[in-house]
């Protein structure tokens, strides 16, 4: 019985010559195909091998077909985060505004003048293009960008620091995510690494005592991912700054997740600004492009101009270098503000700044789509983050919509698993939506597959 059935199984060659898999073969490739009708085979003599029966050549093709579609789909995909986590770190943090995603395209599909200066006719610089817009709203004197805020860190104190001591806290020695460290990325630079302090309590004569010929820099690094309270104390940036530059050293801020507006001013408390930074006395402040900026990942650097000149000049710098479409997305995210429209039209700042009666009738608009089609549902109380390593334990009142199903992890995976997938959180029993984090156009087809995963869940 079971040879019976094998020799029912076609061979590949008598599959490839059906119009169906012909019609695989030119939306992929030959070389595909072969190799996922071989796999549905392998499969099938399998179920024979184990009491099943042939399935017949149509079925086996159809398998090929979704074996194809698998294998063929980006395993990059976007989704909806329904976390009210604002800037995800899992789920490619910031979002980009219109004009930032149009800038990116533009330079994608065109040639551009990326290192070429139009009025003189010959190379120019790819920097200038977001140079002039940070000094503008900053106040520094010169900036670079880099491809992320940890090679910025490691340009600084690689270019201005190696072979020499850096002092710095031990309250400041934090770890990023994926593990890296600040010790580690120092000890990359080249830099000699000088701890001061206690963990909790740092004073400006700890850094005093430890200064000497090898030393060149003070380094200040934010705690933008965890916040210490109790009995803590810390210079201020100003008192590092004055007792550096009494001393002829530099200061370096690495501020993490930089901001150019005052957190405080939308019910979070205060995040250190660019501006502030410099204002204190900071020679040279690094942060990320990509989370409260909100534009593309990039490592913006700003300072003086000779440190500025002098990174520019290092080998790391090239290796550090961004591309076009970065430049051009992060320039479009900066005219955002300097038009003054940031909390319009960059989503991170948008999001932040939705008032809760905006949450409230979204929320419930959601509840009662759900309603007519006979699924319950509750609009509860809950809190927001910032998250992506801004603004430790800092949340915003929110509505969630909850969905208290019989198993909320299963409802959770089902999901994960829609198209496009929806991200949410399970609390206190339920599935929990934020509508502080899924955007307008983004909504009907979250409720569709909300709707959809539980009739899966039914049947």
């Amino acid at each position: 019985m079971t040879r019976a059935e094998l020799r029912k199984l076609p061979s590949i060659d008598k599959l490839l010559q059906r119009t169906k898999t012909q019609a695989l073969v030119q939306t992929s490739s030959h070389e595909l195909v072969v190799e996922a009708l071989r796999q549905v085979l392998d499969t099938a003599r399998q179920a024979i091998l184990a009491g099943g029966s042939a399935v017949s050549p149509d079925v086996l093709v159809s398998q090929a077909a979704t074996v194809l579609q698998t294998q063929l789909r980006p395993t990059l995909r976007p989704v909806i985060n329904a976390t009210g986590v604002i800037i995800h770190t899992n789920l490619g943090r910031a979002l980009l505004s219109p004009a930032t995603r149009e800038a990116m395209n533009l330079v994608a599909q065109a040639y551009s003048n990326l290192e070429y200066d139009l009025e003189a006719g010959k190379r120019g610089s790819r920097y200038v293009h977001t140079e002039e817009l940070l000094c503008r709203l900053t106040g520094a004197e010169a900036a670079l960008v880099v491809n992320n805020n940890a090679g910025a860190v490691l340009l600084v104190l690689s270019a201005l620091a190696r072979g020499q001591e850096v002092i710095i806290s031990r309250g400041q020695l934090v770890e990023v995510g994926g593990g890296f460290r600040i010790p580690d990325v120092m000890k990359q630079s080249g830099a000699v690494l000088v701890e001061v302090g206690a963990t909790n309590r740092t004073h400006l004569r700890d850094y005093e005592g430890v200064i000497g010929d090898q030393t060149a820099m003070l380094l200040r690094a934010h705690r933008s991912n965890f916040c210490m309270t109790g009995f803590v104390t810390e210079p201020t940036l100003a008192e590092m700054s004055d007792l550096a530059h009494n001393r002829g050293l530099l200061v370096a801020d690495d501020l993490g997740s930089g901001t150019l507006l005052d957190t405080a001013d939308y019910g979070l408390s205060h995040e250190p600004t660019l501006q502030e930074s410099l204002i204190a006395g900071a020679d040279i402040v690094s942060c990320s492009g990509d989370k409260l900026l909100g534009g593309p990942q990039a490592g913006i650097i700003l300072g003086r101009g000779d440190l500025i000149a002098q990174l520019r000049r290092v080998p790391l710098t090239r290796a550090l270098r961004v591309d076009k479409t970065t430049l051009a997305g992060l320039q479009a995210t900066l005219l955002h503000y300097l038009r003054g429209e940031a909390t319009r039209e960059v989503p991170v700042w948008r999001m932040i700044s939705t008032p809760l009666e905006t949450l409230i009738t979204r929320v419930e608009a959601w509840a009662g789509r759900l309603a007519v089609a006979g699924l319950q549902s509750q609009v509860i109380i809950g809190r927001s983050a910032v998250g992506g390593g801004s603004l430790p334990g800092e949340t915003l009142p929110t509505r969630l919509l909850a969905l208290c199903e019989p198993s909320p992890e299963r409802m959770a995976r089902a999901l994960r698993r829609t198209d496009p997938p929806v991200v949410a959180r399970v609390e206190e029993g339920c599935l929990v939506l934020d509508p502080r984090t899924v955007q307008p156009e983004e909504e009907e087809a979250m409720l569709e597959a909300i709707i959809s995963a539980a009739q899966e869940g039914r049947d």
